[in-house]
């Protein structure tokens, strides 16, 4: 198992794998389809209850909830943690590209040589 940044598993295979499924899943829970599908379960959760089912009804919605919570957060800090990535990303382009457009030594150019892949050292 890699401790690495979302971002930054660029190996064949699983991880690819992997990416791609996560971004299927991001488009989907990002649908009108899957906004009715948490609705519906939602709607069901209250009808075990209301209805007074047995106990296992009313577990198996709760256990159904849970699940898909935990999916969406997974898929939600995965997308955050490739979001995050892209932007840095691109702000150290910005920065490198000031850099070499600035001539002489000051204060400005060493904070911007100091900030360039700053989230790495943290």
């Amino acid at each position: 198992m890699a401790l690495q940044h979302p971002a930054e598993r660029t190996s064949e295979g699983r991880a690819a794998r992997f990416e791609k499924l996560a971004e299927l899943a991001s488009n989907f829970t990002s649908s009108a389809v899957f906004s009715l599908l948490c609705v519906l379960l939602v709607a069901g959760y209250v009808a075990t209850h209301v209805a007074g089912l047995s106990t296992e009804w009313q577990h198996l919605a709760g256990d159904a909830l849970g699940a898909v919570s935990l999916l969406l957060l997974a898929l939600l800090k995965n997308s955050e943690r490739r979001a995050e990535h892209a932007i840095q990303r691109k702000l150290d382009a910005i920065a490198a590209a000031l850099l070499e457009q600035q001539e002489g030594k000051g204060k400005a150019r060493e904070d911007l040589e100091s900030a360039i892949r700053m989230e790495e050292r943290l």
